[in-house]
Order: structure tokens, then sequence, then C-alpha cells
């Protein structure tokens, strides 16, 4: 009887080891939505504290709220609990169960900060998502929905290659801050399991498309920044060629404002984008200029070509969480510079899933270095978890 309770005792204090070593603390309000869009996907409990905790106005702000009640929406047994002062959020995720949603994101930010972290969730889920998001589809804080369309959805393409014709983002209605009344719909296939891929050839720019969209102001404002864009860009590629998007009534939202979009495609189909969009309507500082934005996008493009690699700065993290996540063959990229929310990821994903990356620079050749090809370039190379999507269902 004795060695029996003893027996049981040992069990019982691995078992609480188990549960408690799968359980992520974490301080601070950076990176907010990565820890939640990691946690989901590996099945940890995480818990968040000291968020603002300094600040006059302590807690969880208004857009991590709802993004909080988008993922309770999105899965299914998922538990949050936030202290009385918002300081502290414990978030125990459920499975992802998908089909159709509707949710009102908050005007604080933009549509981006809920549909980049959507997208990574999307293929694991049970059904396949169809999701609505209303509210600001362009905001200076967040990437654009025209941004994520171009550089963000190449990379699930790649990954569902089956079920390609399931798989849009379209914008319904443009909405800008701070009013809003933009929306978007977005719907994703599910998948079973992610193959491990070898992408090592960014290949070289063939042309560079893009949109300038004005709303509720005047569709001059269009052609101004197209103007202006072109003229930096027709400097680098003649393949040029820049849409206008004049939006008005209900289509417009609720606030004026403009922007432009653009991006760049390589001979082996990766995506370089860069986006930018007018001051919002009673913000402080002097009003946006149209010439100035289109400059200020091609520049920001060239920067992006500069840095290379086969995804954009903003798809890193992305292209990262599958490479991780797929079978458990070895995965291979090459990145331009990892930018600082690619690091943190990186250690984020090394908590989650225990996946290690080997990062090694790129040495360019003879010819690389007379063509004077942009930055330098790292292969990023790991081990896939094997994650497997045990909630689809069987076809």
């Amino acid at each position: 009887m004795h060695l029996f309770l003893l027996q049981l005792s040992n069990i019982l204090a691995r078992m609480s080891q188990n549960k408690n070593s799968s359980v992520l603390s974490y301080e601070g309000c950076k990176n907010f939505r990565m820890r939640i869009v990691l946690a989901t996907l590996s099945g940890k409990m995480v818990k968040i504290k000291k968020i603002r905790a300094g600040n006059d106005d302590p807690g969880v702000n208004e857009s991590e709220a709802s993004f909080l009640r988008l993922m309770d929406k999105l899965t299914n047994g998922t538990r949050i609990e936030v202290n009385e002062t918002g300081t502290s959020v414990t978030y125990m995720p459920g499975l992802l169960a998908g089909g159709r949603l509707e949710h009102a994101c908050s005007k604080q930010r933009g549509l981006g900060y809920y549909l980049e972290p959507v997208m990574m969730l999307a293929p694991f889920c049970k059904k396949p998502l169809h999701l609505t998001l209303h509210g600001v589809t362009n905001s200076q804080m967040d990437p654009s929905v025209d941004q994520l369309k171009h550089s963000c959805l190449p990379i699930l393409r790649r990954y569902l290659l089956l079920a390609d014709e399931q798989l849009q983002l379209k914008i319904v209605r443009r909405g800008m801050a701070p009013g809003g009344g933009g929306q978007v719909f977005f719907s994703c296939p599910v998948q079973r399991t992610l193959r491990a891929t070898q992408w090592l050839d960014p290949g070289k720019i063939k042309r560079i498309r893009g949109v300038a969209y004005a709303a509720r102001v005047s569709p001059a404002m269009s052609s101004r920044m197209v103007d202006s864009a072109k003229a930096v860009l027709l400097k680098f590629l003649p393949d040029v060629y820049i849409y206008t998007d004049h939006y008005k009534g209900e289509m417009a939202g609720k606030s004026p404002g403009f922007g432009i979009s653009l991006v760049a495609e390589t001979t082996t189909g990766c995506m370089m984008t860069s986006d930018v969009t007018s001051q919002p309507q009673g913000a402080e500082g002097p009003p946006s200029v149209p010439e100035e934005l289109g400059t200020s996008a091609a520049h920001l493009l060239l920067d992006e070509v500069y840095r290379g690699g086969c995804v954009d700065s903003l798809a890193q993290s992305m292209m990262l969480l599958y490479m991780s996540l797929g079978q458990k063959d070895v995965s291979k990229v090459k990145l331009g510079q990892l930018t600082p929310y690619t690091i943190e990821f990186l250690r984020h994903l090394r908590d989650s899933f225990q996946t290690v990356f080997r990062i090694e620079n790129v040495i360019p050749t003879e010819e690389e270095e007379d063509l004077n090809t942009g930055g330098g370039k790292l292969t990023l190379t790991c081990l896939g978890a094997g994650f497997s999507n045990l909630s689809k269902t069987v076809s």
C-alpha cells in the first residue's frame, strides 16, 4: 500500500511538472497578438502580466480586447481571464473552429492588426473560414489590407496548392481612420499538414504594380500620388503601372483620406510591398500632401527591394511560422535582414514549439557583387515540428 501511494505521488508530481511546463509567462503588452497566436497553435496556456502597469491608463486597451473577442469567436472552448485592472491576461486556448464569422473591430487600429494573425491561423481551423471584418481598412499604425493581400496571400497559396480558388481577400468597402466604416471579406480553406519547402531563389524584379485610393476626397489626389511615385520608380524599372481607385458614398466609409499601395513582383513570383496612408482627419501635425505620399511609398518599396529575399519584411514571420509547423523535414528560405519583430517572433517560436532556426549569411557571387543586388541576405533552415490539424473534418 505504501509503495502504491509512493508511485501515485510520483505520477502526480510528473503531471504537475508537465502542466507547469506547458504554461508560458510573459510581461508587458509588447508582442501581444504574437503570444496569443502561438499559444492557440501550440495548445499552451499563456499568462501575460504587467500590461501597461505603470501607465496612466493601465491594462489591455480597446484594440487588444477586441482581438481577444475575435479569438473567442474563432475558437471553441477558449477561456480568457482578465483581472480587475486589466493588467493581467490568462489565455487558455481551445480548438480553432472557423466557419462563417463577422466581427466589428476597434477603430483604434487598422483591420490589418486583426487580419494578419487570423491569416496565420486560418488553415488550421476545423471548417473553412469565411470572415467579415468591419473597421478601418487603412491605418498608419498597421499594414493595410492591400499590403496583406499582396504580401501574405502568396505564402498561403504556396502551402494551399489544392484549394487556391477558395482563398481570397476582398475589400468590400474602404474605411479610413478615424471613422472607419470599411468592410473586408477573407476566406481560407483548411489544411491537414504543411509540406516542407525550399525557397532560395528570389529572382529579379520584372514589374511594379499598385493602387492609389481616395475616399471622400477629390479623385485628383490619386492621380497626384501616381505621378510622384512613377517619377521615382521609372528610373528603376520601365514596367510600372499604378491603378487609381476612387470611393464615394457608402463605399467610402465614414472619414476622408487617401493612400497608395505598391508591389514589386519578381521573375520567381516573390512579392515586395509598401504602403503609405494619409494623416487621419483631426490628427495633430501638418496635413498629408499627395506628392509626398507617392514619393515616400516609392522609396519604401525600393528599400524592400534592396533588402531582398523571397518574402518582404511584413511576411517574414508568417513564412517562418509555416516552416516551423511543416512536416518533419528540412525547410529553407532566403530572406533579407530580419526585422526586430521577426527576431522576437523567432524567440517566441522557440518557447512555443522548441523550434530553433539555423541562420547563415549568404556569400554573394562575383556576378551579384557586380550587379549590386542589394543588402546582405540570410538563409534560415529549420526542421519542421510535424504539426497536424487534428480539427480538420474528414472529407
